[in-house]
């Protein structure tokens, strides 16, 4: 029987830039749809509409299109558009190659239903790459415990410790956090941004002591800064963000009162 999560939207963004990102949401959108009755929002951006995504996708997932010749994905004000529309009491931010445990995902929700807190990252900092190789057993089998049994090939996506890939979050809370912040064009520090003004307000912010699988697909534009300007840009957003206080914050109409 699937777990009921009508409260709670998943929100997912994609650029389809290679046949790999379009295997991997269609894997990560298809498990949470398999275990759960719940809200699965995706949004694809591109120069035209294929129509092969909207094909593919399970047919309970809400999909929409949005032209862009712009060949930087404007993460932050995409995800911005999708959440302005949204009613749901939880919102979950997900990157498209992004795997989770189902039982960590039922222990997060949990814990923002009992309001133990406003945040909840579903893994401990860290995610591990799933290889090419793995990646294609992994399709096979289907199985999150074969990722887990595997993790000594894996190597760590980056050595820092994560703060995004998979965010739930009170909806209104978010909200008066200044949800995304627009600055950070493409790739970058964005998910440091958030989580600065998630600390910044004094959210209850909890982890769960688990992994983060990122499934491997090739990496273009949109994996890395889009330009050496906009890398430090992302860098300067970063910092005012873990350099202010919530009165600052607060006066220059960053965030909310709560």
């Amino acid at each position: 029987m699937k777990h009921e999560l009508k409260d709670i939207t998943f929100c997912f963004l994609i650029r389809l830039d290679s046949i790999q990102r379009l295997e991997n949401i269609i894997a990560v959108t298809d498990s949470i749809i398999k275990y759960y009755d719940t809200n699965v929002i995706v949004l694809e951006v591109a120069h035209y509409n294929n129509g092969i995504l909207k094909k593919m996708l399970n047919r309970k997932i809400s999909y929409n299109f949005i032209i862009d010749k712009d060949p930087v994905l404007h993460k932050t004000r995409y995800f911005n558009s999708i959440i302005n529309e949204l009613t749901t009491t939880y919102i979950a931010i997900w990157d498209v190659d992004i795997v989770v445990d189902k039982i960590i995902i039922d222990k997060s929700i949990n814990i923002l239903r009992l309001g133990e807190a406003d945040v909840v990252l579903p893994y401990n900092g860290k995610c591990y790459e799933v290889s090419q190789m793995l990646r294609s057993l992994y399709f096979k089998k289907k199985s999150i415990s074969f990722l887990h049994r595997n993790l000594c090939k894996m190597d760590l996506l980056y050595e820092k410790t994560l703060v995004g890939g998979a965010v739930l979050v009170n909806r209104e809370k978010y909200i008066c956090a200044g949800m995304e912040n627009e600055k950070h064009y493409g790739w970058g520090n964005d998910d440091f941004d958030r989580y600065a003004r998630f600390l910044v307000m004094g959210f209850s912010i909890h982890r769960e002591d688990a992994p983060l699988f990122h499934l491997w697909h090739p990496r273009g534009i949109n994996s890395q800064f889009s330009s050496h300007n906009q890398g430090n840009i992302s860098s300067s957003e970063r910092f005012k963000m873990e350099n202010s206080s919530k009165y600052e914050l607060q006066t220059k109409g960053v965030v909310k009162p709560l």
